[in-house]
């Protein structure tokens, strides 16, 4: 049996289980794919246990919080859009060595411009957070055309650098990008994504409602009750709300398609999660 799973802490509530194996259903594919806990500061313990699993043969596993950075340097080969995040995703066990990868980006674009019908090009984006998720998805939104992104973080200084390392990409594409503290964010937005761990922390928005104007589409990276607070404050403020389920699952079938040479239905498997999801 081949083996996949989601590695992270905490992970006992993700979805990818279930996403997987609606995919491997809908495409033939035969496999299992389960959650893994990991100890702070023990990713690559956790790593090599999984890949010892004498249930199957270890293929390959997604990684969530906080083992982003952990999962890029276990990697001996990375793709380039992992390579410019800095943080992987998702892992490949391959003959040649263990392949990183990272599919948070066009999972988040697919999800908004797909699933949100929302187009990126053009438009002012402000990401919140500058960690493994800001990192993911940066990338993407700048090639998907975005005219201005904002990456706002409570240490400037890890904002700057991320922002830096993308200058050249921003050029590429002609788009405007700056680092700011949270709560000095200047302007509003027409698209805001909570990358940051507020959500999942139980924090309060760390941005203030002036980012906001009616219509901002307002992401939480979060789902489910995590993402609740972040949903309420955006509602409050006349902006539409979006948790992170469609992004998970467009990232998820990114890694799919890698794992297995197959791409899954991944609007249908949305569709089907969300209406579970909401009971």
């Amino acid at each position: 049996m081949d083996l996949y799973c989601v590695m992270g802490n905490p992970v006992e509530h993700s979805r990818s289980p279930w996403i997987h194996a609606r995919f491997a259903e809908l495409t033939g594919e035969t496999l299992n794919y389960g959650r893994r806990r990991v100890e702070l500061g023990g990713f690559a313990e956790g790593l090599a246990a999984f890949r010892a699993d004498p249930v199957g043969t270890a293929r390959g596993c997604n990684v969530t919080v906080p083992f982003k950075f952990d999962a890029r340097d276990a990697a001996q080969h990375v793709s380039e859009r992992a390579a410019l995040a800095e943080a992987v995703n998702t892992l490949s066990f391959r003959d040649d060595g263990m392949h990183g990868d990272n599919t948070d980006g066009v999972g988040l674009v697919n999800d908004i411009q797909r699933n949100a019908g929302v187009p990126i090009a053009g438009r002012d984006v402000l990401l919140i957070g500058a960690g493994g998720g800001a990192s993911g998805v940066l990338g993407p939104v700048l090639a998907a055309g975005a005219r201005r992104v904002v990456v706002a973080n409570r240490t400037l200084a890890k904002a700057i650098t991320l922002v830096q390392r993308h200058a050249a990409l921003a050029l590429e594409h002609h788009a405007s990008i700056e680092a700011q503290e949270l709560h000095t964010v200047d302007g509003n937005f027409d698209i805001v994504v909570n990358a940051s761990a507020s959500s999942l922390s139980g924090g309060a928005v760390p941005v203030a409602a002036s980012v906001l104007k009616p219509g901002t589409l307002a992401i939480d990276m979060m789902y489910g009750p995590a993402a609740a607070g972040f949903l309420d404050w955006a509602r409050a403020h006349r902006a539409v709300p979006r948790d992170g389920l469609g992004m998970l699952v467009e990232q998820a079938a990114e890694a799919f398609a890698i794992w297995r040479g197959v791409r899954p239905p991944a609007a249908q498997v949305l569709a089907e999660l969300r209406a579970l999801v909401d009971g």
